[in-house]
């Protein structure tokens, strides 16, 4: 299971082109639509709210949070396996 968690917003083709890369590379995988609508720029307001759902869901689940400190701005990614 993949678990979307956005602060991509609820209008506009991002969480569609998004579903659309994951459909192609992991057909078969449910994907959840959890949050598109996080605050927008917060990425510690969004970690405080992963960690809240996160117990919710199955062991192995992968959570693909995108939160966007600032719009065209440099951006690292960070991988978590968490037992």
């Amino acid at each position: 299971m993949i678990v979307l968690f956005t602060d991509f917003g609820l209008e506009g083709p991002y969480v569609g082109q998004m579903k659309a890369v994951l459909y192609q590379g992991a057909p078969g995988v449910p994907v959840v639509d959890l949050f598109a609508d996080l605050p927008p720029f917060d990425p510690e307001g969004a970690a405080y709210l992963l960690a809240a759902y996160a117990e919710a869901f199955p062991a192995g689940t992968v959570f693909l949070c995108v939160v966007d400190p600032g719009v065209g701005g440099e951006r690292r990614a960070v991988a978590v396996r968490a037992d």
